[in-house]
């Protein structure tokens, strides 16, 4: 049998959402009837920028430019809350964490929000005292090859070598898969995640396994080299990957919740960054509604009317972020779809 290999973990620290015409609908209730038992709205606004917590460097999610801009689709959603909270997406500072200390960042309020390519999961969200505001990315975990090994399917890794980083989530999902489709594999533990990368493509490690986002972002920086690799059909996890806040304040998870929702319903509505501003008077109420020019759902969350159009002129709506981001890395949306065109997203309504 060819010996095959498969590696672990993505790029620098992968631990890894329609609305009717018609009567104005009832406007929500001011949530300043209750008291959050912190106020991390209050304490952004006072220090007078978002402290956003990434990852170290995935392309397509989150990774500084030449010229240190950060891009990405967790990148954007930051830009998309501090434009919702200042009106202008460039109060922010993002600070970079790693698996190891991303939650820490955010339980000891070093960081306002983190959107790091995070899965959402039960343990996660009811055991750390934090919560996920909703979903960024459908992802799951998949594989990679080279192409001269003729591999076409992850079944014809039986008897594989994996190169894999010790504790984490791919290598429980991993030993899962293989149990479920009586695949074996012989692990080989590299601690470091730099070295597994280098283990893989120096030729010891044949088959790199981690979120399909991170392999479509590690063969994207290959350069002309990335059409020596191929990702294999298989997903064999999933991975929802969404942003958190800490769970001591319901107001700060209602706005990063919501303002998730408005880029997903700004696509569902044709909104774009282009044209938010002139839409304000749109026929359909809903849209009103989502950019202000009616209703008090900005007020609802301590912010002003503009809130969600702010946060579309900043970054686009779901598609424009998508486009600018991960269809240059050859990602698909497959899931990442709308509903009515067959995925999973679609906003609740705004009403």
């Amino acid at each position: 049998m060819r010996r095959i290999v498969a590696s672990a973990i993505l790029a620098a620290g992968l631990a890894a959402g329609s609305g009717g015409a018609g009567a104005q609908a009832p406007q929500p209730q001011r949530q300043a009837q209750q008291a959050p038992s912190a106020d991390t709205l209050a304490a952004v606004r006072a220090r007078g920028h978002l402290a956003c917590g990434v990852s170290t460097g995935v392309a397509g999610l989150s990774q500084a430019d030449s010229r240190g801009a950060w891009r990405g689709v967790d990148a954007d959603f930051c830009r998309a809350v501090a434009a919702a909270v200042f009106g202008d997406a460039e109060r922010l500072r993002f600070v970079p964490t790693t698996p190891q200390n991303r939650f820490t960042a955010l339980q000891s309020g070093e960081v306002d929000l983190l959107a790091r390519n995070t899965t959402y999961s039960f343990g996660r969200d009811v055991g750390i005292g934090l919560s996920f505001t909703g979903v960024t990315l459908y992802d799951g975990q998949g594989f990679m090859v080279r192409r001269d090994l003729g591999v076409r399917s992850a079944r014809d890794l039986d008897g594989a070598t994996v190169c894999l980083q010790p504790g984490t989530t791919t290598e429980l999902n991993l030993s899962d898969w293989a149990r479920a489709n009586n695949v074996r594999f012989q692990p080989v533990v590299i601690e470091s995640f730099g070295e597994v990368l280098a283990a893989f493509f120096a030729g010891r490690c044949d088959v790199y396994t981690t979120d399909r986002s991170g392999l479509a972002s590690t063969r994207a920086g290959l350069g002309p080299r990335a059409d020596e690799y191929a990702i294999l059909p298989e997903t064999v996890s999933r991975e929802p990957l969404g942003p958190l806040v800490r769970k001591d304040d319901w107001r700060w998870f209602d706005l990063v919740k919501w303002v998730g929702h408005a880029l997903v319903a700004a696509e569902e509505f044709g909104v774009t960054a282009g044209n938010a501003e002139s839409r304000r008077a749109d026929p359909n109420p809903e849209v009103q509604r989502l950019l202000g020019g009616t209703g008090e759902f900005g007020p609802a969350l301590g912010l002003d009317a503009a809130w969600a159009r702010n946060a579309v002129k900043a970054v686009g709506n779901f598609a424009e972020v998508w486009d600018r981001n991960l269809s240059p890395l050859g990602m698909e949306r497959g899931p990442n779809r709308l509903w009515r065109d067959g995925g999973l997203l679609y906003a609740p309504p705004f009403r």
